[in-house]
């Protein structure tokens, strides 16, 4: 098949290269069948079918309501496994090849309305929906950022899809083909549709299908972001599954192909005879009707006018009254009145169902529902379930959510089996039997949301596995903790492994807060309760004058390896080699090569005995960029052993940079942004809205956040409480929590100003401000909802970095609201009395703990 797979791939690519080309001649051959010569037929009387027989009336009742129960079981399975976007490309191949249908059916077999009806039902009997939504899934699991990306991928699946649908269309059209040879005149026009219906089903499949679907991803693919690559992650499953149906079982492939060839030599045989009689049929019959046409012109310029007679005139009125109830039954079905009553009542119910009981059960809100199931090994299963109305009896959502089990079949496959049907799709096994899986150590606990498919689901079983593990403690403390109705694709991978749910935060915001002339509402998460408020009236004390100024002085992340080396002298020979500008330039060369946005600035050499510490220096953009100074020092330690080959790496990461510790090289040298923010404060602000004074203000500010903090042998912690609005932002915006520790270097200034000295000068310095506006927790949709509230969501297209450096300028702007606030009440003595107030739980503190 490898020949096949590579003219149906060539064949995919064109149409995915040319979608509209494509597209335009379907539509156009589709308008030539429409305005072809039959469209009258509509209105034509039925053909020599004659009058329907009750009996054929009830048969063909009984197909059409199977072919909706059948139309209407594909659904129910289809929206289950399948996106609403792969429904709704599946919903348009059916909607282009129901209508192309019947156009050909209406044109090409000459049939009338009723027989159309007969022709529709059965092309929902025959359509395959499934392989459209196969090949939509193949090509939306694709990571396609451009059109050559896209055809690339559709063509791909048409390589494995195409031969094999070829040669199923060929046997199917075959098969059904031979009711045409019956003789019977009601099985041959069906099974002329069944012939029909597989014909427009291939052709729309592999043209228009595969153009449509090239457009609509050519569409989306600007506007998909990296958590859709989470969904399709049944990629590899799907994978797996083609790769199957492209080397199918070779008995079946021949067994096919010979039916194939048999079914071809008996058309061939019984319509030779028959196209040659039917030639000659029509030349007869084309005389005939000349012959009539003629005499018929002659009796007309005669003047004489021929009248047929009508029959059953001579019948009385009582005995076409006694005929008329004696047929009226088969009159009723003959006019299929009752079929069509049958199909209605049908559809309706399935409609009503299918809106409105499907979606209640997969609406979990509605009800509270405690289910619990017990499964034995003898394959009986026995449940207890009891409904709660919520405004009665409300019970625990988390323990609702943790009880319910989708899967209740009991496991009657082996382990080897349950694997086999997980490694085609993990909807194919229950709970229960990953759970035997986890046990058995087929599969590992870690990669459970990539095994499965399903995220959420991946993280309930690990619910169950750790609630298994740590006992009745563990299993009541893991119910608590919520879990549904997170998108987790923007976690697998980026943020956290061993996922068992979320933590919900409240959060808050301060502001208006004017930073540099334009206005901000701060997000904070936090549980501290004053912190949003103290710092919300720092910010209206800062409004009326401006707000707040802000000035960034340095932007540079940096990673800090060490190396060792035979002796001190070597050591001395490699600082020395660092301080020569072009091997700078060198180093600079094969560090920037490494992104598009990591640019080295500067590097730092420190000698301790025989060992080297450097520390790389870099802009990283908008991103944090530990990751991305790490990429490029690495590039740079090749370049410093190739000129010294006895310099071994101890380790890339030497406490020189310094991530996620006090450290004064953080202080003094910077790390990440190094912001300075500062403001005035009349005096009449400070005296009616802080309640306070600038004399008493800057004597509380040099004896804490100085004197205080030096006798501590405090390491940037020159403030009163930089950290706490460091961390609630940081938290809020997606930041890394751990980077608190030097973000929050911090020294506050305050000072008399204006003419008068009654004013108040405020300022905050802070040196290494490790932030970014894209990568890690900025993923996240909450978090990413916050950094939207700033209005710096993502990378800066314009200047790389402006979003990064803008938010380390609001939250030291912040940092000052939340200083000045803090100091002014340390300086009236309020502190105590406002956490007491609205900063006191009222909890049962008596209430024992948990024992364990």
């Amino acid at each position: 098949m490898g020949f096949l797979a590579e003219i149906f791939k060539s064949y995919g690519l064109f149409c995915a290269q040319h979608p509209w080309q494509v597209i335009f001649l379907v539509l156009t051959s589709t308008v030539a069948i429409i305005s072809s010569q039959g469209m009258h037929t509509l209105n034509r009387a039925r053909d020599s079918l004659g009058s329907p027989q009750p009996l054929d009336i009830v048969l063909m009742t009984t197909v059409r309501a199977v072919a909706v129960l059948y139309s209407y079981h594909r659904l129910r399975s289809l929206h289950r496994s399948h996106s609403r976007f792969v429904l709704s490309l599946a919903g348009l191949f059916t909607v282009f090849s129901s209508f192309v249908f019947t156009c050909s059916v209406v044109n090409v077999m000459q049939s009338d309305l009723s027989d159309l009806k007969d022709a529709l039902f059965f092309f929902l009997l025959l359509i395959d929906v499934v392989k459209a939504c196969t090949l939509a899934y193949w090509s939306l699991s694709c990571s396609v950022k451009n059109a050559a990306e896209v055809a690339l991928c559709i063509s791909q699946g048409m390589a494995v899809l195409g031969p094999a649908i070829t040669l199923d269309t060929l046997v199917e059209t075959l098969v059904i083909g031979v009711g045409t040879l019956s003789g019977v005149r009601r099985l041959e026009v069906l099974c002329g549709y069944g012939c029909m219906s597989a014909v427009v089903n291939y052709v729309v499949f592999m043209t228009f299908y595969p153009a449509c679907l090239a457009l609509v991803l050519e569409v989306n693919s600007c506007k998909v972001d990296q958590s859709t690559a989470f969904q399709w992650q049944h990629r590899v499953k799907l994978l797996k599954q083609m790769m199957a149906m492209e080397q199918p079982n070779p008995l079946v492939q021949r067994v096919k192909l010979i039916m194939a060839a048999g079914l071809m030599v008996v058309h061939a045989h019984s319509h030779f005879l028959t196209i040659f009689l039917c030639c000659f049929h029509c030349f007869v019959v084309c005389l005939f009707v000349c012959f009539f046409r003629c005499s018929q012109w002659v009796f007309l310029q005669d003047g004489k006018v021929l009248s047929p007679e009508k029959p059953g005139a001579t019948f009385g009125s009582a005995s076409i009254v006694d005929v008329a109830a004696e047929d009226s039954v088969l009159r009723w079905l003959s006019d299929q009145r009752a079929d069509q009553l049958v199909l209605l009542i049908l559809i309706a119910a399935l409609t009503i169902k299918f809106t409105f009981f499907d979606d209640r059960n997969q609406t979990p809100h509605r009800r509270n529902r405690c289910v619990s199931f017990v499964i034995s090994d003898n394959e009986e299963s026995s449940f207890d379930v009891e409904d709660k109305e919520v405004q009665t009896e409300p019970c625990d959502e988390m323990e609702e959510d943790e009880q319910d089990t989708l899967y209740v079949k009991p496991v009657t496959r082996t382990l080897e089996e349950s694997h086999e049907a997980l490694k085609i799709s993990g909807s194919a096994v229950s709970d229960q039997e990953v759970l035997n899986l986890i046990n058995a150590r087929k599969i590992e606990l870690r990669q459970l949301e990539k095994v499965l498919g399903d995220a959420e689901r991946g993280v309930r079983i690990r619910r169950r596995v750790l609630s298994t593990m740590g006992g009745t403690r563990l299993e009541d403390s893991v119910v608590r903790l919520p879990y549904k109705n997170y998108d987790y694709s923007k976690v697998f991978g980026v943020c956290c492994e061993n996922v068992i749910g979320y933590v919900p935060l409240p959060v808050g915001f301060a502001g208006p807060l004017i930073v540099d002339g334009e206005s901000y509402f701060i997000p904070m998460a936090t549980t501290e309760g004053c912190l949003v408020a103290s710092t919300n009236r720092g910010c209206s004390a800062l409004a009326p004058n401006g707000g707040v100024r802000t000035q960034l002085i340095a932007d540079g992340m940096s990673r800090g390896p060490v190396f060792r080396l035979p002796d001190i002298r070597r050591a001395g020979d490699v600082m020395a080699w660092l301080q020569e500008p072009s091997n700078i330039d060198l180093l600079k060369k094969s560090f920037n090569a490494t992104s598009r946005f990591g640019r080295l600035q500067k590097i730092r050499c420190q000698i301790a005995g025989r060992h080297v510490f450097i520390r790389f220096v870099a802009k990283t953009g908008d991103a944090m960029g530990m990751n991305m100074v790490s990429k490029g020092t690495e590039a740079a330690i090749k370049v410093i052993q190739s000129h010294f080959a006895d310099l071994a790496v101890v380790s890339l990461s030497g406490n020189f940079c310094t991530d996620k510790k006090p450290a004064a090289v953080n202080w003094l040298d910077g790390r990440g942004k190094s912001v300075v923010s500062e403001a005035i404060i009349p005096a009449a602000i400070v005296r009616d809205k802080l309640k306070t004074n600038v004399a008493s203000l800057v004597d509380l500010n040099i004896t804490k956040n100085l004197i205080g903090s030096s006798i501590a042998g405090s390491i940037g912690g020159f403030n009163a409480h930089a950290a706490n609005i460091v961390s609630a932002i940081f938290i809020a915006t997606g930041q890394d929590p751990a980077q608190v520790v030097s973000s929050s270097n911090c020294m506050t200034l305050m000072e008399p100003w204006g003419p008068e000295m009654q004013d108040l000068y405020i300022s905050c310095t802070m040196p290494s401000l490790e932030v970014g506006t894209i990568g890690g927790g900025t993923w996240l949709p909450a978090q990413g909802a916050c950094l939207d509230m700033l209005g710096l969501r993502g990378s800066n297209a314009e200047e790389p970095g402006a979003n990064a450096c803008r938010l380390a300028r609001i939250i030291c702007a912040a940092v000052l609201a939340g200083e000045l606030s803090l100091m002014s009440s340390l300086a009236t003595g309020t502190l105590v009395q406002s956490h007491m107030t609205h900063n006191r739980s009222y909890a049962n503190i008596t209430t024992p703990c948990l024992s364990s």
